[in-house]
């Protein structure tokens, strides 16, 4: 089935995680998926990505979404928690293993280090107990390199794309790359927008699409905003948390790091009428592919 005939309408998303508060680089992502969103007259919705709870910092999913609507960025639909989203997880899996399409592995961090950083397939036919184990894909539908509309035609390594990567983790918790292609689809977004931190685990989600037999999506990876250091602005590097005063000057600040038309006057309009400014200039062929500072 043809995204056409899935659905006519643009759903766009944004999926922050509550590791932390919102930086710029968090606001020139989200951002960006806002206006692609609505320049394309489609619906914009919002994910909490919180599936890692010893990474998450006790109320900063309530001032994620605090600072979405103070800066005007308001979402279509209910907010989706991926918390919640556990028995659909779980569906997947056992579909997987049905399908002969998983295995369990109990290799260390540090035997794969060894081996280069890519795993080997070595526990791919020992039939291990699920106790203690992560679960692999079997990988039947290797990925090697995948057409960005900003970034182009990107490619990644043999080794990346042959990989029999981890869909549940050891420790009991589900993958990034599993939950996400999960959700993503579960929404019907028809295309990505996120940053280029992200570029290469888009071809182990676009392999398990294929494993799935889901829809795929567009994909647009937005340039990363650096620090002075160089660094890509996160909030393990104590990126300043976005402030609640007058969103005007983030939003015009973010407007020119994505490359976007002057909007004259903006101090003497509302957020509102800047956004919709915003939208009615926006152009994604004009934002820069590379990274820059702030």
């Amino acid at each position: 089935m043809t995204r056409s005939e899935r659905s006519s309408l643009y759903i766009g998303r944004f999926a922050p995680s509550p590791s932390g508060d919102l930086h710029f680089g968090s606001l020139v992502t989200a951002l960006g998926s806002y206006l692609q969103a609505r320049a394309n007259h489609g619906k914009w919705l919002m994910r909490i990505d919180d599936i890692d709870p010893p990474r998450e910092v006790p109320g900063a999913t309530n001032r994620i979404l605090k600072v979405l609507e103070h800066y005007g960025l308001y979402w279509d639909d209910d907010v989706l928690y991926q918390s919640r989203r556990h028995e659909a997880y779980r569906d997947i899996l056992n579909q997987l293993k049905q399908q002969g399409n998983s295995y369990c592995c109990t290799c260390t961090r540090q035997r794969i280090q060894q081996l280069g950083g890519f795993y080997d397939g070595h526990c791919q036919h020992l039939h291990l107990p699920h106790h203690n184990a992560a679960v692999r894909l079997k990988q039947h539908h290797p990925v090697y390199g995948f057409d960005d509309k900003l970034q182009g035609y990107t490619t990644v390594s043999t080794a990346m794309a042959e990989e029999d990567f981890i869909i549940h983790r050891k420790d009991g918790l589900f993958a990034y790359n599993l939950v996400v292609v999960i959700d993503d689809n579960y929404q019907g977004v028809t295309e990505i927008v996120r940053g280029a931190d992200l570029i290469e685990p888009t071809v182990r989600q676009l392999s398990l699409y294929q494993h799935l037999n889901f829809t795929m999506p567009d994909y647009v990876h937005l340039p990363l905003v650096l620090n002075k250091e160089g660094n890509k602005l996160s909030k393990q590097n104590h990126a300043q948390p976005i402030p609640l005063g007058d969103p005007k000057p983030l939003l015009i600040d973010a407007l020119s790091f994505l490359n976007q038309p002057t909007i004259t006057g903006w101090q003497d309009i509302t957020t509102d009428q800047l956004l919709q400014q915003a939208i009615a200039g926006w152009n994604i062929n004009t934002v820069p592919p590379k990274k820059h500072n702030q």
